[in-house]
């Protein structure tokens, strides 16, 4: 985080009302100005070449992206849900299996079950990370059990040594969601040195232009370390081809853009960097807001480095989550609640099994949260102001 100041920002909001937001969660056209003269040679270089669907730049993205992780395979894709589906598919899970995923979540490990007809068992999560537990995960399986979806919350691992083992014992296969924390790794342990996405079976990603790695539209990608497993997925992800109009599975239709891939492997040196200003910025959050009474600062988990996707304070006292909302608002800051109501509470994913009340921690944390700007463009100076507004 660097300490320029930013005249379009004044620290003192408190004499009006500011309907327009002037502080967003994510700066996207700040990091475009910095990096302009390089993704425009890129995207020019695609469109004079007019090579649009799985050109060079894919295969070259792809190899980059698997160096930088270290992993194997790379299989590109049209976005962060298609990953999730097309690993479901992969690994041959059918209609009536089940697969566990953490309540408190976005939808899309949900969502790309329910479609393939595999039921989404709800576990509840640590209230510290936001990640998976692994007790309740372990409460989650039955007979039908097929798969745990691991989701790397906010940028920081979920507890992956003890949801590993709990799938080895169990013989279940592990997909690590890491859509919000790429370039986060594990720091001791088993598998320590390893990057996020790179330990389970299949690890998913986005390419959303608000990802810590983001393009300009959508896009998304598999990892994995086994071969044949690989060429099952590029096969899902191609109509079900292995070779050309020869269908030797049920796949669908989901490509990374050449125009995309080109952009991505610009911005791919610079995640590193994107991401060390995040973690600045959580620091210097962190540093003004730790003794603040009811306020509760993310907590950095033992054994993984946290990449900071979001920067997610809790209120303890109920109702006071929503007034600090309303007064960055009306500073004209812009933030976020992640997730308003866990999934098993929402219409389409009420059953029985999940009634209110039996996942405690993930109601909870729905009440408590609340996301503060924070992206690779940030400075001193806005956290400082819109810590004031707080």
């Amino acid at each position: 985080m660097t300490k320029r100041q930013n005249l379009e920002h004044p620290s003192d909001n408190s004499k009006m009302a500011i309907s327009s937001i002037r502080i967003k969660m994510v700066d996207l056209k700040t990091q475009y100005g910095r990096l302009k003269s390089e993704i425009d040679q890129a995207i020019s270089a695609v469109i004079s070449d007019s090579d649009f669907i799985n050109g060079q730049a894919v295969q070259e993205f792809s190899a980059d992206l698997a160096n930088w992780l270290g992993s194997r395979f790379v299989i590109p894709c049209g976005n962060g849900t298609d990953a999730l589906q097309l690993a479901y598919m992969a690994l041959g899970l059918k209609p009536g299996d089940e697969v566990i995923v953490p309540a408190f979540n976005y939808v899309a490990a949900a969502e790309a079950a329910a479609l393939l007809g595999i039921v989404p068992v709800f576990a509840d999560v640590d209230s510290q990370s936001f990640n998976l537990d692994p007790l309740s995960a372990a409460a989650a399986i039955g007979p039908k059990t097929k798969a745990i979806v691991a989701v790397h919350l906010f940028g920081q691992s979920s507890k992956l040594e003890e949801i590993h083992s709990l799938c080895e014992k169990n013989g279940l296969f592990l997909i690590e969601d890491n859509a919000q924390a790429i370039g986060a790794e594990m720091t001791n342990g088993k598998f320590a040195g390893k990057k996020l996405g790179t330990i389970g079976d299949i690890g998913t990603t986005s390419f959303f232009p608000t990802k810590n790695l983001g393009c300009m539209g959508d896009g998304g990608a598999l990892f994995c370390q086994d071969e044949e497993l690989a060429i099952r997925i590029r096969m899902m992800a191609n109509h079900g081809q292995r070779q050309r109009y020869q269908y030797d599975a049920i796949g669908m239709n989901s490509r990374l853009d050449t125009i995309q891939a080109a952009i991505l492997r610009v911005k791919l040196p610079h995640l590193n960097s994107f991401n060390k200003v995040r973690q600045e910025t959580a620091d210097a959050y962190s540093l003004i807001l730790k003794n603040r009474p009811g306020l509760i600062v993310p907590e950095i988990a033992t054994g993984s480095s946290h990449v900071f996707h979001q920067y997610t304070i809790r209120f303890e006292e109920q109702g006071r989550r929503d007034t600090v909302r309303e007064n960055l608002r009306l500073a004209g800051i812009q933030s976020m609640v992640y997730y308003p109501l866990p999934l098993h509470l929402h219409t389409a994913y009420r059953t029985p099994r999940h009634p209110e009340g039996s996942l405690p921690t993930a109601e909870k944390l729905s009440s408590q949260v609340l996301s503060l700007p924070i992206h690779s463009e940030m400075t001193e100076a806005l956290v400082q102001e819109i810590c004031s507004a707080i």
